[in-house]
C-alpha cells in the first residue's frame, strides 16, 4: 500500500539485487516496483561465466515478460557494458560509469561524462544469434582453466584439442551453420587454432624460464583478445 500511495505522488521504486538473497518471482507479481536491479555479483562474472551470463540473460527475459525496466549492478569495465548492449540492457551502474560522489558534484559530472567509444551505436544482439556471446564467454573461461592450471590451482588442464572445447564444439556447428563464409569466421578459425597451439606449447614448458612463460602468456591474451574482437564483428553483423 505505501509503494502504491507513493506512485499517486510520482515515486517509484526498484527491487535491488534481484536474484539473491530472499528475492522470489513472487515479488514480480504482488509488488508493483518500476524496476529490477541484477545484483553485480552476476554481473561481474557474466564475461568467464557462462553460468552468470544465463542468469543474466533468463532475469533480462523476466523483466521483459513482467514489462519491467532493469538496471544491471556492478558495470566495471567497459567490456561489461559492451555485453550488456549486446543482450539488450541499456540501464547500468557502476565504476565503468562513475564511483559514488557528492551530491553537489553530479550535475557537473552529468554534462561532461560521456559512454566509452565501445558503448556507441552497439545494437542488441538478436536472440538467434545469442549463442555468439556464450561462445565468447566460453573461450575466456578457457583461457583462465589454462591460467590456473599453470599456477597449480587446478589438476588438470581443459581440453587441449581445439575441436574439443565448447568454444570449439560451438565454432563446428552453430558457428559453422549459421556464420560459414564470413570473415570474420574464418578469422575466429584461425585464431583458435593459433590459441590452442600457443596453450600446448605453454604446457610443454611449464617449469621453465619465468620470463619465457610471461611472454607467451601475453602472447596468449593477444591472441584471446583478437578472436573477442572478432566475435563482436560476427554478432554485429547479423544484429
Amino acid at each position: 500500500q505505501v509503494i502504491n500511495d507513493c506512485h499517486e505522488l510520482g515515486v517509484t521504486f526498484a527491487l535491488d539485487d534481484f536474484g539473491t538473497g530472499y528475492s522470489s518471482l513472487t515479488y514480480l507479481k504482488r509488488l508493483p516496483v518500476a524496476r529490477l536491479k541484477i545484483d553485480q555479483s552476476f554481473v561481474r562474472g557474466m564475461l568467464s561465466d557462462p553460468d552468470d551470463l544465463a542468469i543474466l540473460e533468463g532475469v533480462l527475459g523476466l523483466s521483459t515478460a513482467f514489462r519491467r525496466e532493469i538496471i544491471a549492478e556492478g558495470v566495471e569495465t567497459a567490456e561489461h557494458g559492451v555485453m550488456l548492449l549486446q543482450l539488450g540492457c541499456e540501464l547500468a551502474q557502476g565504476y565503468g560509469i562513475a564511483k559514488a560522489m557528492p551530491a553537489h558534484e553530479f550535475h557537473a559530472w552529468s554534462r561532461t561524462w560521456t559512454p566509452p567509444a565501445a558503448w556507441s551505436d552497439l545494437p542488441a544482439v538478436s536472440r538467434d544469434d545469442i549463442s555468439v556471446l556464450y561462445a565468447g564467454v566460453e573461450h575466456r573461461a578457457w583461457i583462465l582453466a589454462i591460467e590456473a592450471y599453470l599456477r597449480g590451482e587446478r589438476a588438470a588442464p581443459p581440453a587441449l584439442n581445439h575441436h574439443q572445447c565448447r568454444f570449439g564444439t560451438w565454432l563446428d556447428s552453430d558457428g559453422l551453420a549459421r556464420h560459414s563464409g564470413q570473415p570474420a569466421y574464418l578469422a575466429i578459425r584461425s585464431l583458435h587454432r593459433q590459441v590452442h597451439a600457443l596453450a600446448e606449447q605453454l604446457l610443454q614448458r611449464h617449469g621453465g624460464s619465468r620470463q619465457e612463460l610471461l611472454e607467451m602468456l601475453e602472447k596468449l591474451h593477444e591472441l584471446r583478445d583478437a578472436l573477442l574482437e572478432q566475435l563482436k564483428i560476427l554478432a554485429r553483423k547479423n544484429s
